[in-house]
């Protein structure tokens, strides 16, 4: 892992389509941008904080969010999700993440993750199984 400072920033971008809504994510009934979707496109704009900040082999998992979804999103609109890397303790990071329709804020919160060995790691999860 390359020495990462606090400050940096991440992004991702989406649009409210129809596989996105809360409806057919089953986190609800109504045609409106899902929670779960936007809850990824947040751990999504983490994961490209960090990327050029990991080592080959390395890779880092979502441990925590603590997030609001406070507004509604309509498909066909277009989502924003930001993230901001806050604390560094160790191989876990804190990132404050905000996402944003056409509109304004949608959502914000706290996320974290920690950094991993893909192989390592996929071969502990997956002896679950053995």
């Amino acid at each position: 892992m390359k020495k990462i400072e606090t400050g940096i920033k991440g992004k991702a971008e989406t649009t409210a389509t129809e596989d996105k809504l809360a409806v057919n994510m089953k986190s609800g009934s109504l045609k409106v941008f899902a929670t779960p979707a936007m809850v990824a496109l947040m751990e999504e704009s983490a994961c490209n904080c960090l990327e050029n900040y990991l080592d080959d082999g390395e890779t880092t998992v979502g441990t925590e969010l603590n997030i609001k979804h406070t507004s509604a999103t309509p498909e066909g609109m277009k989502i924003t999700a930001e993230s901001v890397l806050t604390e560094v303790n160790g191989r876990e990071f804190t990132f404050d993440v905000t996402a944003y329709d056409e509109s304004g804020v949608i959502g914000k919160g706290i996320h974290k993750r920690f950094l991993v060995f893909a192989e390592k790691f996929t071969e502990k999860t997956y002896s679950k199984i053995k």
